[in-house]
């Protein structure tokens, strides 16, 4: 049997972070192989180490990064002999193999991207830097990998520029140039973690297409096991920088061992039910989990009381050409729907469909060109901005980047009572904080949280802030805009938990917009699905899983990941 094509040996990886204190251990000891011709994926939640663990396979580490003497990683390009390290390669050696021998897709193409050259000029240096190709030859070379990797009308695209194409394209360039040199390791570093249901599928089932037809091997990086049952071969869990489990795809989704596997499987929302309460890792990790045998209704009825309605609801961008002339761009076109008390509107639909446009319009935080934003029976949009002040405190929004919506200058005490101080909530500022400590509690956030600041907080507990900021208007709508498509499932999970006790206590109503089918099925009670700026359906969330009748939300939902399905499996 011949050797792996790459294989880790007792990875040991330190950060020194400061001076007077010992390096942190960020990888402990891991091992793992990767076969020739097969794809493995490493699987963990933020922190874990797996993308510690891939960048030092190319030497990518930062400088205050320590690895142990003992760790190997031997690569083996022809799948025989003792292989070589590339942990004490030299750098011009590893200047040779990166991005020929062993290439790399990161998580956000726009970041990797050089804005300033054209795609096919960025592709037609790394041919010309490890092929030796001419200027000519590396264009036209350019112009075939762009049509291998599904980019429309290549020979026109290949003069574009990174910010003149889409996000999925972007991500095509970018496979473009990892295997432009046909490499025999990929490294996907969570390569469609930010993408809509739909080019998530398209490069997956592209990353797959490329690793049959060029016999690569693929390393590919995600904290989501749903994903995984669609690429991969072999599965690797990580947890804490350690291996937790590992195994063929088929043996970790009918048995998984570890409780830290079985929670990352269970606490992902799933088509086939609703449980009251989805698991969290904590629950597996203490022997606490149960399965929910109750099912949380989910429906509508026209007897619900309607807290907000929005009738014909259209929203134009006027773009600059030239020093006089305006290009109209409608972004919504004519948005109607009813929002009951206490219930959740799914909104969907694909980057560019119009969904956020629709909920920062309602909110005035775009200026409407027409149509009615209903509140109670007032026009929001005929509203002065003095009028608007006091229903701005009743419908408030959860972006989706909580750090980039947290002022990092202030502690989570100044930033919960600045919105209070604004809208005279609490006849105090004593007052004030009482309720601010009480409502990080709601929260799951301890009363030290009040005099930290917002980098001192990892993703999810930054996102429970930006809840309770919403929390302290008291508001009746929340709009939740992507607010849990950037965690990982398990934070994923305890944050929609929260979303549906405070529901379940004050009555919230939601606008959920998101990209993730699963979630939005878990959570709504009614789906709005847009294209293009328009309603293409609307129905009862159970109804418009079971029976789509339009072929697009047909399409949207066939592109969920089928590994989710093999969870099933496992009960």
């Amino acid at each position: 049997m011949s050797n792996p094509l790459l294989e880790v040996r007792d990875l040991d990886i330190r950060f020194r972070v400061d001076r007077n204190l010992p390096p942190f251990r960020a990888v402990n000891g891991i091992s793992f192989d990767i076969p020739a011709d097969s794809t493995v994926a490493l699987v963990g939640e933020s922190g874990s180490g797996k993308s510690v663990s891939a960048m030092s396979i190319l030497g990518l580490l930062p400088e205050n990064a320590i690895v142990a003497p003992e760790s190997r990683v031997l690569y083996r390009p022809a799948g025989e002999g003792a292989g070589r390290d590339l942990l004490r390669a030299g750098a011009a050696d590893m200047q040779a193999i990166r991005g020929k021998d062993i290439s790399v897709i990161f998580q956000e193409p726009m970041t990797s991207l050089n804005p300033v050259f054209t795609v096919g000029e960025q592709i037609a240096e790394v041919l010309r830097l490890h092929m030796g190709l001419g200027l000519r030859q590396a264009q036209a070379r350019a112009e075939a990998l762009l049509h291998e990797v599904g980019i429309p009308d290549p020979k026109l695209r290949v003069n574009s520029y990174p910010h003149e194409m889409s996000g999925g394209q972007q991500q095509r360039v970018m496979i473009a140039m990892a295997i432009a040199c046909e490499p025999k390791l990929l490294i996907a570093d969570e390569p469609t973690t930010a993408l809509d249901v739909t080019i998530q599928k398209q490069i997956l089932d592209l990353i797959a297409a490329l690793q049959q037809r060029h016999r690569m091997s693929v390393l590919f990086i995600t904290h989501d096991l749903g994903v995984v049952g669609d690429i991969a071969d072999r599965v690797v869990v990580m947890q804490d920088g350690e291996i937790r489990e590992q195994g063929s795809v088929d043996a970790i989704f009918r048995e998984p061992r570890h409780p830290y596997t079985k929670a990352l499987l269970a606490c992902r929302p799933r088509l086939d039910r609703r449980p009251r309460r989805l698991p969290v890792i904590d629950d597996f990790l203490k022997g606490e989990a149960r399965v929910e045998l109750g099912e949380r209704p989910r429906g509508t009825s026209p007897e619900d009381e309607i807290i907000l309605e929005v009738r014909n609801l259209d929203k134009t961008f006027f773009l600059k050409e030239g020093l006089f002339r305006k290009r109209a761009v409608p972004a919504v076109k004519g948005v109607s729907f009813r929002l009951p008390k206490g219930k959740t509107l799914g909104l969907v639909g694909e980057s560019g469909s119009g969904k956020t446009t629709v909920g920062l319009t309602v909110m005035r935080l775009h200026e409407a060109t027409g149509g009615e934003v209903l509140f109670e029976g007032r026009d929001l949009l005929a509203l002065s901005d003095r009028e608007m002040m006091a229903y701005r405190r009743r419908i408030q929004i959860i972006f989706q980047n909580p750090y980039a919506s947290l002022n990092p200058r202030f502690t989570i005490g100044q930033i919960l009572l600045e919105p209070m101080r604004i809208h005279g909530i609490g006849k105090d500022d004593r007052e004030r904080v009482d309720m601010v400590l009480q409502l990080l509690r709601r929260v799951g956030l301890p009363d030290a949280s009040f005099h930290k600041y917002p980098h001192e907080f990892s993703g999810g507990q930054r996102q429970r802030i930006a809840i309770a900021r919403c929390l302290t208007m008291k508001p009746d709508v929340l709009i939740c805009d992507e607010s849990v498509s950037a965690l990982d499932v398990s934070v994923q999970a305890q944050v929609l938990n929260l979303l549906q006790d405070l529901q379940d206590e004050y009555g919230l109503s939601y606008i959920f917009i998101s990209h993730d089918l699963a979630v939005v099925k878990y959570i709504s009670d009614r789906v709005m699905v847009m294209n293009e700026g328009r309603v293409v359906e609307m129905a009862d969330s159970d109804e418009i899983y079971r029976h789509p009748q339009q072929e697009y939300t047909r399409r949207l939902l066939a592109s969920i990941p089928q590994g989710l399905q093999r969870a099933k499996e496992m009960e």
